[in-house]
């Protein structure tokens, strides 16, 4: 038998042995503790882990926190963003909000094969690892007033859904009605969207994704087109990448002032601040003057995402593979 083979082998007998005896299955509710007792270095080497991937590239950051949240908008936090496709399913990574768009996949490879090696022991779910990655690339590169406490807890999907990946996640070129309408079906509220939008703080996009954007939308500001049309042409071009904001390397307030400048890259982003004093525009006003306010108020959303719908007690399984559920 092959290293890699007998490696897997063992990881399912482990997992086994570990959730009915190290994990107590009737455990139904997510905690900050849920590993002090089972695997107390956990969260220290995620963050380790993290902290060198962002060393090694930045943007990856960005990319971490994006999985989160594809994950939790799709059938709740339970890590199927991660599974590759297989003959009873096709995946999320190919559904059109993330075909050739979603990265990280190797990192939370990494992270996963870290925290495993740490724990002796196959009792991290991917799930949680994709929650506490998202809030330490976000704590990294904002500093420590963006750091909140990740619930933990969920256990991993042995399925993932091609059409709901399509269906619940927002598109750029959705309206305020229709991402509010979204947001609001996942339970998240007002101000969890425009909050969590403050996400866009990091990272890039890319050209085929904004090119509608700056040319046929009225409510930019004409150089900020002009620009982005410099590198984005009308035709080709569409792997082309431009950051979300003026600093898409460290978290903060500033993709709020982009939007108040009607400098948003994506319509959706625009959709949050017309300047006609509405609730939306006043949460966009608060949280460029105050990047204290953004903070304490993004660690509660982000949480608030997190609970939707996980996977506890016996449901769902610890995977050993993030790609891959345990019996393939």
């Amino acid at each position: 038998m092959a290293a890699s083979h007998f490696q897997y082998f063992l990881c399912l007998v482990l997992v086994t042995l570990t959730t009915l005896i190290v994990i107590p299955t009737t455990h139904a509710k997510l905690s900050p503790n849920y590993y002090n007792k089972v695997c107390p270095q956990a969260l220290t080497i995620i963050r380790s882990a993290v902290k060198k991937a962002i060393t090694r590239e930045r943007r990856i950051g960005a990319s971490l926190l994006r999985l989160h949240f594809h994950d939790c908008f799709v059938n709740g936090c339970d890590a199927s963003v991660l599974l590759d496709d297989t003959p009873f399913f096709t995946g999320e990574k190919t559904a059109f909000p993330n075909n050739n768009s979603l990265r990280g996949f190797d990192v939370v490879d990494e992270i996963k094969a870290a925290v495993d090696k740490a724990c002796k022991r196959y009792v991290v779910s991917c799930a949680d690892i994709l929650a506490i990655a998202a809030r330490d690339s976000v704590a990294i590169l904002g500093g420590q007033k963006y750091w909140y406490q990740v619930l933990l807890g969920r256990r991993d999907a042995r399925n993932a859904s091609w059409d709901a990946a399509n269906n619940n996640l927002p598109p750029p070129f959705f309206n305020f009605s229709q991402l509010l309408g979204l947001f609001n079906a996942h339970g998240l509220n007002l101000k969890d969207l425009v909050v969590l939008s403050g996400a866009h703080t990091i990272g890039s996009t890319q050209c085929g994704v904004f090119r509608e954007r700056i040319y046929n939308d009225t409510n930019i500001d004409p150089t900020f087109a002009a620009t982005l049309r410099n590198i984005c042409p009308k035709t080709g071009g569409d792997p082309i990448l431009a950051p979300l904001d003026s600093t898409p390397n460290r978290f903060d307030n500033a993709y709020y002032t982009s939007l108040l400048f009607k400098e948003g890259l994506l319509h959706s982003d625009q959709e949050l601040f017309k300047g006609n004093g509405s609730d939306s525009d006043k949460l966009v006003q608060l949280y460029r003057k105050n990047s204290y306010a953004f903070a304490a108020d993004f660690g509660p959303s982000m949480i608030k995402m997190g609970n939707i719908k996980p996977l506890t007690g016996n449901n769902g399984e610890i995977r050993c593979n993030c790609r891959k559920i345990n019996n393939l």
